[in-house]
């Protein structure tokens, strides 16, 4: 297989592990029933004006499977904290004993874990889509390469590990998904 290829393909891979990566980030965002300290990964906070990312500016921890509790390092921003968990609108309403702010995450209903459910699908076809987009990318440089001298059985052979590269990235993606959504049916 000729360098070219080979480069195509590298940069395929890459760029699907980063899709599959994302999936993953996005998935841990999505809550399951128990409290987790990434259900607040998105919430960005003013601090002083600027948009700070929560865990910038307080400590974020579990003592238990239903609470999570943010510690700011400064007590001034406690309302800011609690104002912005507010407006992420994750279903949790922030308690605030001037110290910390508490997070009692409640029991999802059956009704809850099914919409979770559609969007934890939602956000593994994303994952696929982009995947395939990577595929169609690849296989159209492919072409290009074979117009600019890359014999047609390197570039028969290129496109047949790009789909096999997708076929596997995208059984990852799967993977995740299947996790996910036995995370939260478990009751």
């Amino acid at each position: 297989m000729s360098e070219i290829v080979k480069g195509l393909i590298e940069d395929a891979k890459d760029n699907m592990n980063k899709a599959v990566d994302h999936v993953e980030l996005e998935l841990q965002k999505i809550r399951a029933g128990k409290a987790s300290p990434q259900m607040l990964d998105g919430i960005v906070v003013d601090y002083y004006g600027t948009p700070t990312p929560l865990s910038q500016v307080a400590n974020v921890n579990t003592p238990d499977a239903r609470t999570i509790v943010v510690q700011p390092w400064e007590k001034s921003l406690i309302s800011a904290i609690e104002k912005a968990i507010t407006d992420a609108n994750l279903g949790i309403n922030p308690q605030n004993d001037g110290i910390v702010v508490r997070l009692n995450v409640p029991p999802l209903t059956e009704e809850r874990r099914k919409d979770l459910v559609k969007r934890v699908k939602a956000e593994g076809e994303a994952g696929k889509i982009a995947i395939r987009n990577i595929r169609k990318d690849v296989n159209e440089k492919i072409k290009k390469a074979q117009k600019d001298g890359v014999s047609e059985d390197e570039a028969k052979v290129g496109e047949a590990e790009v789909q096999k590269l997708t076929d596997s990235y995208i059984l990852k993606v799967d993977k995740h998904i299947d996790l996910k959504d036995k995370d939260i049916m478990t009751v």
